[in-house]
């Protein structure tokens, strides 16, 4: 069993140093001290003395190391020392309130002389007094260990703003027009493989597309999604919206493939693209979370999109998606004046 983590000593910061000013690695340093490698290199990041007054004076100096440390560790300790002020934090934690709103509220309140800021609230609630009172299940997010504040990558660059949903047209929104799609993965137990389902829907004939992934390598399930949707006009394959899932980086491909534009839910909020999870519960009711996918044959996936799509919706005014997503699909053939034989022909097949 793993020991629980146990502060650093004086004695301790004072090897530390002397060992750094020797220049010796921190690896070293680790294992002469018995303790993690990475705790060593924290503790160096963490409590190194900058000076910009006086560089000279700049370094990892063991006593004042040692109170940098008692400093932030003093700040969840202001609970501690307020039975109160702590009473109060735990009664709203377990209404639900986010300790950002418990902050937020206490400097509003007129008259209140206490003042918290929100990160000393998450420091009480994963510290041991917090964990032995079991106060992290009460957290919007409900982890039981703090996800480290500096190993949160962003994702700008991946899931840039311009792509993101609150841009999407107004036209796509209301459905007004033919050829916008959302994707999304279903997944199935962990036991079973990686395996999945892709579920792939047009937004205003509610047409159905459904096909599996042996894995969740995102180029490979691009690869597929192009493969299905390219032989259609460009018209019918004008957009496809995604949520923020690892397995969606490559969303750019769609762009290169296929010049399809890409757009993508806020964090952590897929319910954006309703029209896919609402088929996706359709779907369940057939390929239920304990199913094989591997077992499950592309004529099975063929016959279950058939059903689907040969089924009568009631917002589509009790006519089928295949019904509604044929008519778009000949309206845009009749359009084209110079058309691909390849859209023809996959136009005809999916009717």
């Amino acid at each position: 069993m793993a020991r629980s983590f146990v502060q650093l000593s004086m004695d301790e910061r004072r090897v530390i140093a002397r060992m750094h000013e020797k220049k010796i690695s921190q690896a070293e340093i680790a294992r002469t001290l018995d303790r993690d490698r990475s705790t060593i290199s924290r503790k160096l990041r963490r409590n190194f003395w900058h000076d910009h007054d006086v560089p000279i004076a700049e370094g990892y100096w063991h006593v004042t190391a040692h109170q940098m440390a008692e400093s932030r560790r003093r700040r969840y300790r202001k609970l501690l020392r307020d039975p109160h002020l702590c009473a109060a934090v735990i009664d709203r934690l377990t209404d639900g309130w986010s300790p950002e709103q418990i902050s937020g509220r206490l400097r509003l309140v007129s008259g209140s002389s206490a003042t918290l800021s929100h990160e000393t609230i998450y420091q009480y609630v994963y510290s041991q007094e917090g964990r032995d009172q079991q106060l992290a299940r009460h957290l919007p997010e409900r982890r039981m260990k703090r996800r480290p504040r500096y190993a949160r990558k962003p994702r700008s660059l991946v899931f840039p703003i311009e792509c993101a949903i609150r841009n999407r047209p107004k036209a796509v929104n209301s459905r007004g027009e033919f050829g916008h799609w959302e994707a999304d993965l279903m997944i199935f137990r962990k036991e079973h493989g990686s395996a999945n389902v892709a579920t792939v829907v047009e937004r205003k004939s509610r047409y159905t597309v459904l096909f599996r992934n042996n894995d969740r390598r995102s180029k490979p399930i691009m690869n597929q999604l192009i493969s299905h949707l390219a032989p259609l006009p460009a018209k019918a394959r004008q957009s496809l919206t995604f949520d923020r899932g690892l397995e969606f980086v490559s969303w750019r491909e769609l762009e290169k493939g296929m010049g399809t534009a890409a757009w993508l839910c806020d964090p952590q909020a897929p319910w954006q693209k309703g029209t896919v999870e609402n088929t996706n519960k359709r779907v369940r009711r057939y390929l239920p979370p304990e199913t094989i996918v591997l077992d499950v044959t592309n004529q099975e996936i063929r016959s279950l999109c058939n059903r689907l799509n040969d089924t009568p919706r009631k917002c589509l005014g009790f006519q089928t998606p295949k019904e509604i997503f044929s008519r778009h699909l000949v309206a845009l053939e009749d359009q084209i004046i110079d058309s691909d034989p390849r859209c023809i022909q996959s136009g005809t097949s999916m009717r």
